[in-house]
């Protein structure tokens, strides 16, 4: 199978959403969830599922909330949120995962979060770019981790930047 976030230069100031950092970074989090469940979770097992559904929402209330804009920044704002939610709750089932199987949960500082963080920054930001993680269920669990930070923090910025806008009547906006 192959992955490859989807990128684009749409200039919309809603609806856009297939070009917004928040979104490719939730789009390789729920890509490297799938595998990730697949690889180290019990087929049978609930959280298998929640882990995907946490994931996915992540990346889909992005989605909705770009083409909310046009109409409510007030739904917009709600659906980021809903998503920075959904990512919160998928990363407290990798940090459990690490905790009930004795493995370690990278300091935000160490060298290998600082290795994670530097991808970001790559013009090419793929599946491809983050596999390799994947191969060892803490490495792969603390990859994810760090990208949910990553993520939740663009988010954060989109809402201030709605919030910032709507208060002061400014008009349209880039998204991250």
């Amino acid at each position: 199978m192959t992955y490859q976030t989807y990128q684009t230069d749409q200039k919309k100031t809603h609806g856009g959403y297939r070009s917004l950092k928040s979104y490719q970074t939730t789009t390789l989090i729920y890509d490297l969830s799938v595998e990730f469940v697949r690889l180290y979770i019990d087929r049978f097992s609930r959280t298998k599922d929640q882990m995907v559904q946490a994931a996915r929402s992540g990346r889909q209330n992005i989605a909705e909330g770009s083409q909310a804009s046009a109409t409510s920044k007030k739904t917009e704002i709600k659906l980021v949120g809903v998503a920075r939610a959904s990512l919160e709750e998928l990363l407290i089932d990798y940090e459990d995962f690490l905790r009930q199987r004795g493995l370690k949960l990278w300091d935000k500082q160490s060298d290998q979060a600082h290795v994670i963080r530097e991808l970001a920054y790559k013009s090419d930001k793929t599946y491809q770019a983050y596999q390799s993680y994947l191969k060892n269920a803490e490495e792969a669990a603390n990859a994810i981790i760090c990208l949910i930070h990553q993520a939740n923090y663009l988010k954060k910025e989109v809402i201030l930047k709605i919030f910032s806008r709507s208060v002061l009547n400014i008009g349209p906006i880039r998204l991250i």
